[in-house]
């Protein structure tokens, strides 16, 4: 057979061939989990040090948030809330007790601004933020971190994470 005459051959074979109906699959990606964790912190700025726990869930498929930050056997911040009914924060000693429609508008002072539940998610699992150093890893992700960058009145602080408890669905 000459070469020429391939493109006619194997064109008669394609048109033999019964037409596939099965569309592409497109890959799952699995759910990021919930994630229900406990960080031992430490704050150093302007305006003072300090330490105490941050207790934290976060469910990112609906934006669920639950951060209770405690220091000096008070209760110093309590946001609850998800990306459908809003953000509620409660700060006693700034007499703040608001309700925010965006994760991002949130007054976070101890931690970068990251715009989203699941940015959340990926500091804590991941580290990835602005500002944010993971000191020490283990299987599970960051086991310590630190945050430098500025408050809301533009100066520096500086915050230390360590994670002391995990748990994930």
């Amino acid at each position: 057979m000459k070469i020429s005459a391939w493109p006619f051959v194997l064109a008669s074979i394609l048109s033999a061939q019964p037409a596939t109906t099965e569309t592409p699959v497109a890959p799952q990606v699995a759910p990021k989990p919930v994630i229900r964790a406990q960080y031992a912190w430490g704050y150093s700025g302007m305006d003072g040090e300090g330490s105490g726990t941050l207790s934290v869930l976060v469910e990112p498929q609906n934006g669920r948030v639950v951060l209770e930050l405690h220091g000096l056997g008070e209760r110093l911040m309590l946001l609850t809330g998800d990306r459908s009914a809003g953000y509620h924060v409660q700060i006693p000693r700034q007499e703040l007790d608001k309700t925010f429609s965006d994760f991002g508008a949130l007054p976070l002072p101890f931690l970068p601004q990251l715009g989203s539940a699941q940015a959340l998610h990926a500091l804590l699992t991941e580290g990835a933020a602005p500002g944010v150093k993971v000191r020490k890893r283990d299987q599970k992700g960051p086991l310590k971190l630190r945050y430098t960058g500025h408050d809301e009145h533009g100066k520096d602080v500086t915050v230390w994470m360590d994670r002391t408890r995990w748990e994930t669905e």
